[in-house]
C-alpha cells in the first residue's frame, strides 16, 4: 500500500481539487511541489479512473500524447496527495460539506459538452456531438457500445480543430490499424463492421483560420486506408497577400500541407476524406433521421466577418458530427458565467455575482479560462491559481472554524463507495491483462461500468 499519510507539519493547509484531469492533477502538483506552505491535497473525481481528458479525450492512436498519464501518475503517487474516485461533486458532496473538511477548494472539471450548431434538424438522430463520439471510442463508462453503429456510407464532421481531425481519422482508419491501441474491444468490433467510406471535413472559414496543428494534419495525410482530397480553389491563397503575411507560422505550414494535398492525385484507396473550406452547415435534412446536410458557401466581408454567399449544395450523409468547440457546465452552488461558459474569477480566485472574491474557492483549467490551449497549457494555468491560493494561506487558516472533518467520514455517512488510488491500479492491471489475453498492445480499456466495477471488486 502507498503511504498517503499527512505531512508532518503541525499545520498543513488542506485543499480539495475537484477533477482529476490534467488541470486538477497539475494543481495538485503545484501545491505539493512548493515549499512555501505545507499542504495536503485530495483529488476528487466522479469516475474511479483518473486523468480525465488524457484517458477519455485523447485519440487512442496518439500514444505520445497519452504518455502524459505517466507524468500525472507520479503526482498521484506523491506523499500528501490522495485520489478519491467515485465521488461526484453536487451529488455525493457539496460546497458546504467541503468547507468542513478543507481550507480551500479548486474546481477543475474542464469542459465536457460540445457547442451546438444552431441550425434546423440538429436534433435528428444521426446528428451527434463530437464529445459523444470521442467518449465512445475512448471507452468512457457513460457511453454505451450500441451508441454508434456506423451504418452510413458518408459522414460529415464539422469543425476546424484537432478534435475534428481525430474524429475523421478514427472514422477513416481500419480496425486492423487500431488493433494495437487501447480502444475497447467492443468498439473495435463496431469499427471493423463500419460502412463509412467517405468523410467530409467542413470548415466555415479558410485554411489560414483553421486551428489544426501541423502534426495532426500530417497524421491525416499518412493514412494508408484513405485518400485525402482538397479542392485547389479552396486553399488558393495569395502568397504575397496581406492575409498570408499576417498569418502565424503554424497557419502557413498548414496551408503548405493542404496545397500539396490539392495537387496530389487520388490513389484509389478504399476510403476518402474530403477536406473542405469556406463551407457552413445550413440545415440537417431528413424526417426520422439524418439523410443529408445542406451546406452553404461562405466568404469574408470587408471587415473580415464571415458571411453567407447564397451558393448551396447538399451532401448525401447519414451522420453529422459537430466539433465546433467545447463548453463547461455549471457546478451546483458555484458561480457561472453562461455567456463565457466559465467560472468568473480573478487570477483563479472565484468571484461571486457582485464581483467579490469568494473566500476559499478557486478554479483552474478550461473551467477557468475556456477551452483554449493544449494539455500542457494547464500546467502554467494551474500554477497561477496555486500562487494565489498560497498567498491567501494565512487568511484561509484564520477562517477555520475548528479542526477539519475527515472527508471520508462524510462520504461514509452518505454511503459512497470511494475508489482510492489502489482501486485504480486494479483497473489498470485488469486492462493490461485484457490486452495480453487479446494479443493487443499494452492495454485494452474496460468498456462500461459493469466491467470497471468488476475490476474494482477483484
Amino acid at each position: 500500500m502507498r503511504n498517503n499519510a499527512p505531512m508532518t507539519s503541525p499545520d498543513p493547509l488542506c485543499v480539495a481539487v475537484i477533477g482529476s484531469g490534467p488541470a486538477g492533477i497539475y494543481t495538485a502538483d503545484a501545491l505539493t511541489r512548493q515549499d512555501r506552505e505545507p499542504v495536503r491535497v485530495d483529488v476528487l473525481d466522479r469516475l474511479p479512473t483518473p486523468y480525465g481528458l488524457v484517458r477519455y479525450g485523447v485519440a487512442p492512436d496518439h500514444e505520445n500524447i497519452k504518455s502524459i498519464a505517466g507524468t500525472l501518475r507520479q503526482v498521484l503517487e506523491r506523499p500528501g496527495v490522495r485520489f478519491l474516485g467515485g465521488v461526484e461533486f453536487g451529488r455525493h458532496i457539496g460546497r458546504t460539506d467541503l468547507a468542513r473538511c478543507y481550507d480551500a477548494v479548486v474546481y477543475a472539471t474542464g469542459a465536457s459538452v460540445d457547442r451546438r450548431l444552431g441550425i434546423p434538424g440538429e436534433d435528428l438522430p444521426g446528428s451527434v456531438a463530437a464529445t459523444d463520439f470521442v467518449n465512445w471510442y475512448c471507452g468512457h463508462p457513460d457511453s454505451e457500445v450500441e451508441r454508434f453503429l456506423l451504418d452510413a456510407e458518408e459522414v460529415a464532421v464539422v469543425g476546424a480543430g484537432n478534435v475534428a481531425l481525430d474524429v475523421v481519422r478514427i472514422l477513416a482508419k481500419t480496425a486492423d490499424e487500431l488493433r494495437a491501441t487501447d480502444i475497447p474491444q467492443a468498439v473495435l468490433r463496431v469499427l471493423a463492421d463500419s460502412k463509412v467510406r467517405r468523410v467530409h471535413l467542413l470548415a466555415r472559414r479558410g485554411p489560414i483560420h483553421a486551428r489544426f496543428t501541423a502534426k495532426e494534419l500530417r497524421d491525416l495525410g499518412r493514412l494508408a486506408s484513405a485518400d485525402v482530397a482538397v479542392r485547389p480553389e479552396e486553399v488558393d491563397v495569395d502568397p504575397n497577400g496581406e492575409e498570408l503575411l499576417r498569418a502565424a507560422r503554424a497557419a502557413r505550414t498548414n496551408l503548405k500541407i493542404l496545397g500539396e494535398w490539392a495537387a496530389r492525385a487520388p490513389q484509389g484507396r478504399d476510403r476518402r476524406i474530403d477536406v473542405r473550406f469556406w463551407i457552413r452547415p445550413a440545415a440537417l435534412l431528413g424526417a426520422d433521421r439524418v439523410t443529408g446536410l445542406r451546406v452553404e458557401r461562405t466568404a469574408l466581408d470587408a471587415d473580415g466577418g464571415l458571411v453567407a454567399t447564397g451558393t448551396e449544395e447538399v451532401l448525401d450523409v447519414g451522420m453529422v458530427l459537430r466539433s465546433i468547440g467545447y463548453a463547461s457546465v455549471p457546478l451546483p452552488g458555484v458561480p457561472f458565467d453562461e455567456g463565457a461558459r466559465t467560472v468568473p474569477n480573478s487570477e483563479g480566485r472565484v468571484l461571486d455575482a457582485d464581483g467579490s472574491v469568494r473566500a476559499g474557492d478557486y478554479v483552474a483549467g478550461w473551467l477557468k479560462r475556456g477551452p483554449t490551449g493544449v494539455i500542457g497549457t494547464n500546467k502554467s494555468d494551474a500554477a497561477a491559481t496555486v500562487r494565489g491560493l498560497l498567498d491567501d494561506a494565512p487568511a484561509l487558516r484564520a477562517a477555520r472554524a475548528g479542526a477539519p472533518v475527515p472527508v471520508e467520514s462524510l462520504l461514509a455517512e452518505s454511503g459512497v463507495e470511494v475508489a482510492e488510488y489502489e482501486d485504480w491500479l486494479a483497473i489498470d492491471a485488469a486492462e493490461a491483462d485484457l490486452a495480453r489475453s487479446l494479443d493487443r498492445g499494452a492495454r485494452v480499456k474496460l468498456g462500461g461500468w459493469d466491467a470497471l466495477n468488476a475490476a474494482l471488486r477483484r
